[in-house]
Parts: structure tokens; C-alpha cells; sequence
């Protein structure tokens, strides 16, 4: 989308002012998104089956999306990474989960979450020692805010850091964290209760936790439903050990910059989303065109044809909003509404099509070695990830004055 999305307005007959809008992609844009194409057809997509039956992390891809640029689109190339915009990004998630969902939340959750809050809270020693390996695709990072106990009650942090000897010790336990042990995963930045404020309140900071910390010790890969072939850990810190100066951001800011961070990860969630369901889709019309039932292919059944109508039109809509919330952040506007907007339908759409995928391919979509029982099992965690649905509820509620 140009950046000229246009404030163009003029009078109409009516009186009413009309909204000129540009909604053509940049060269750049369409230039990236068809490389990323190109390289989720060939290379991801032949993969996926395999990876998520073996739930075997992708070394390699990772290391060619690194070699694409992917890994740091967003990023300044002065810090490593490509220079592109949010849509970009959006556009290439897109088409990443379109192929592979694990493979796209591999590389979103380590732009969006790991790499992001170095480039948005970091000084200039730390983006330099941390976000230009991260965004040149070197190494990974976690985002450690989910506890047992603290999901979607993110203020509830219960790790805890106390200041001894020049050191923070930390105590605690993360959960579900994506990209926190690899074997390239650099470290995890963390929310932990540092003090008490003014008001008596928890004082919640972000902590950089390398991966050799002492005390620091992560699970086994959780077996998951869904995204089998992407990285995701419980942490544990037992009096764990970190220089003090590694605070990311002002102490006690450490909660409001990661709810900053969620904000902009649901863009990448609701483009994870709105690609899955496009993969689903795609699946089906091939599907559709191929399966023979009384004498002609079922795509000529109203009741099939259908479905995948509303699919289609359900997914442009959808994408449009991502990329609308995209644009909105790239033009510095406040675009905390219209991603939660695009989280929450994106994420909904993607059960609906996912759902009639499946219903479409009939006993073989119950069949693992067709992709949409991949992506039945990958789409549910899109209602759950960056804010669940009933929480994107609240957050609308919320700005509508409700």
C-alpha cells in the first residue's frame, strides 16, 4: 500500500467529502512478497509435512530466510536488518503460513517479539550487541511475558529480580515461550517484578536473560497440537544470574513496553492467520477441481462452490484490514484498534475457512497427509496467541467507550 493512501478528499455532489484511497502495492512491496512467495512454494511448503510429523525445527530455512533478509525485515540496515515497512512484513508472514504456519511463526515471533523491543527500547550498546546478530537472522530470540498464572492477566508477573552484588537474581518460570531453546537462540527478555512503585503496586521491569545465565534452565519442546515444528518452552530461573545493567527500557516501564510489543505482534498474528486461511483455500479449489462425485468435479456443486466463495471473500477482507493496520503503523498513526480489529477477525476467519477446508476434502481432510489437517490443528492457536479473542474483546470494548 503507497504511503500516499491517500488524504486526498474533494466535495462530492452530496456534500459529503470523498476519501481517495490508494491500495496498490509499493514495487518494493509486491517485489517482496514475491520473492517470499517464491520461496514458501519451493522450498517451505514440499517440507511441512514432515517437519510437523517429525516436529523438527527448520535449521535451514531459518538460515535461507536469514539469507533473504527476512529475519530483519523491519530493522534499519544500519542495525542488520532489510529497511522495509510493516506491510512488507505482514506481506511476507502472509505468505510464509500460507505454506507453513510453524515456519512463519518461527520467523514473525523472532522479528515481532524477540528482536523488536531491542530496536524499540534498546540503548545503543544493546542494539548493537543484540539486535544487529538477531536481525541479520544469526540468532534467535525469546520473549519471555507468560507465566502459569499470568497469561492473559500479564500484570500478574510472578518471577521476581532482586539486585545483589551488582547482579540481578532472578526466580521464576516462563511458559509457552516460542524460539527460547534452539540451538541458535541467543536469550529471552523477560518481565520480572523489580520493586514496588510509589503506589505500592508491583514494579515490573524487562530483564535480557542470555542463554548461558547461570540458573537459567529451559524445558523440553512442548508437544503441541498445532505449529509442531516450531520451538516453544517453559523457562525456569532459579537464582538466576544477569549483569545489572541488562534492564531493556526504563526500570518499571517493563510491563507498558510489552503491551507496546503485543500491540504491534497481533499485526503479525492476523497476517499468520489471514495466510493459513489462504493456504486452506488454496487446498480446497485444487481439491474442488480434482475429486470426481456423480460424474463431474465437485467444485460444480453449488453447495462446495459456495464455501469457497465465502472463503475468498472473507480472506480479502481480512487481508485488507491487516494491511490497514500495517500502513496505520508505518505512518506513526495509532493503529492499536485496527490491529486488534485484524487480530480478532483474521483469527476467526482462519477457524471458519480452516474448518470448511477440512469438511470439503471430506475423510481424506481427517488424514494427516493431506495439508488442511496441518492446518486445522495449526489454525487454533491464532485464537489464543498475542491476546485471545475474548481479550481483543475487552481491548475493543474498551476504545469504543463501552
Amino acid at each position: 500500500m503507497r504511503s500516499s493512501l491517500q488524504e486526498g478528499f474533494s466535495n462530492c455532489p452530496n456534500g459529503y467529502l470523498r476519501y481517495v484511497m490508494n491500495l496498490d502495492l509499493t514495487a518494493e512491496q509486491e517485489a517482496i512478497r514475491r520473492t517470499v512467495r517464491e520461496f514458501a512454494r519451493e522450498r517451505v511448503a514440499p517440507r511441512a509435512e514432515e517437519m510437523d510429523r517429525e516436529e523438527a525445527f527448520p535449521y535451514d530455512l531459518v538460515r535461507e530466510m536469514a539469507g533473504l533478509g527476512l529475519m530483519g525485515l523491519p530493522f534499519p540496515e544500519e542495525y542488520g536488518g532489510s529497511g522495509a515497512d510493516t506491510v512488507s512484513y505482514a506481506l511476507a508472514v502472509m505468505e510464509l503460513a500460507r505454506a507453513d504456519a510453524s515456519t512463519a511463526i518461527t520467523m514473525a515471533a523472532h522479528v515481532s517479539l524477540g528482536a523488536m523491543p531491542f530496536y524499540l527500547f534498546g540503548t545503543s550498546e544493546q542494539k548493537e550487541k543484540y539486535l544487529v546478530p538477531l536481525a541479520r537472522g544469526e540468532r534467535l530470540w525469546g520473549f519471555g511475558l507468560t507465566e502459569p498464572n499470568a497469561g492473559s492477566d500479564a500484570a500478574n508477573t510472578q518471577t521476581k529480580a532482586v539486585q545483589r552484588d551488582g547482579k540481578w537474581i532472578v526466580n521464576g518460570t516462563k511458559a509457552f515461550i516460542t524460539n527460547s531453546g534452539t540451538d541458535i537462540t541467543a536469550g529471552t527478555t523477560i518481565t520480572a517484578v523489580t520493586g514496588k512503585r510509589a503506589d505500592g503496586k508491583p514494579e515490573i521491569s524487562n530483564l535480557i536473560v542470555p542463554q548461558d545465565a547461570p540458573g537459567f534452565s529451559r524445558s523440553k519442546k512442548y508437544r503441541k497440537m498445532g505449529w509442531r515444528a516450531s520451538d516453544t518452552r517453559e523457562l525456569v530461573f532459579t537464582d538466576c544470574e544477569i549483569p545489572e545493567e541488562n534492564v531493556l527500557g526504563a526500570r518499571g516501564d517493563g510491563l507498558k513496553n510489552f503491551l507496546q510489543i503485543l500491540d504491534g505482534g497481533r499485526i503479525s498474528v492476523a497476517a499468520l492467520s489471514v495466510g493459513l486461511a489462504r493456504g486452506a483455500y488454496d487446498e480446497s479449489v485444487k481439491y474442488a477441481k480434482e475429486r470426481q462425485a456423480f460424474g463431474k468435479p465437485i467444485s460444480k456443486f453449488q453447495a462446495i462452490a459456495f464455501k469457497i466463495v465465502d472463503m475468498a471473500t472473507e480472506i480479502e477482507h481480512a487481508e485488507l484490514m491487516v494491511l490497514k493496520a500495517a500502513w496505520e503503523k508505518d505512518e506513526g498513526r495509532d493503529f492499536v484498534r485496527s490491529a486488534s480489529y485484524a487480530k480478532l477477525f483474521a483469527a476467526e476467519l482462519s477457524h471458519r475457512v480452516v474448518n470448511d477446508a477440512v469438511q470439503i476434502h471430506g475423510g481424506y481432510g481427517f488424514m494427516d497427509e493431506y495439508p488442511v489437517s496441518r492446518m486445522y490443528r495449526d489454525q487454533k492457536i491464532n485464537e489464543i496467541g498475542e491476546g485471545t479473542n475474548e481479550v481483543q474483546r475487552m481491548i475493543l470494548a474498551k476504545l469504543l467507550g463501552l
